[in-house]
């Protein structure tokens, strides 16, 4: 099985509180398996406030919604031993 790797990272954003952001990441090929998004370093689940779904197969997107100054900080999105951070 190939290395999955990044093909483009995460950009910074700037978001007023309570709008979403959503952060995109695209890897090399599809259906990459041992993928994380976390935010300060803690790990972040597909529930009411991230909604965390792959698009066309390679495109990993994290949306945070309603945003609060306590979602402040670096998002990291990992596949594999590769990173990404915004």
């Amino acid at each position: 099985e190939p290395d999955v790797t990044i093909v483009s990272g995460l950009k910074d954003m700037e978001v007023f509180e309570g709008d979403d952001v959503t952060f995109r990441c695209q890897v090399s090929h599809e259906n990459a398996r041992d993928v994380e998004w976390k935010l300060q370093d803690v790990a972040l689940q597909d529930n009411e406030m991230n909604e965390i779904s792959v698009e066309k197969g390679k495109i990993h997107t994290l949306t945070l919604k309603k945003v609060t100054e306590q979602d402040i900080g670096t998002i990291t999105f990992r596949v594999g031993p590769h990173t990404s951070t915004a």
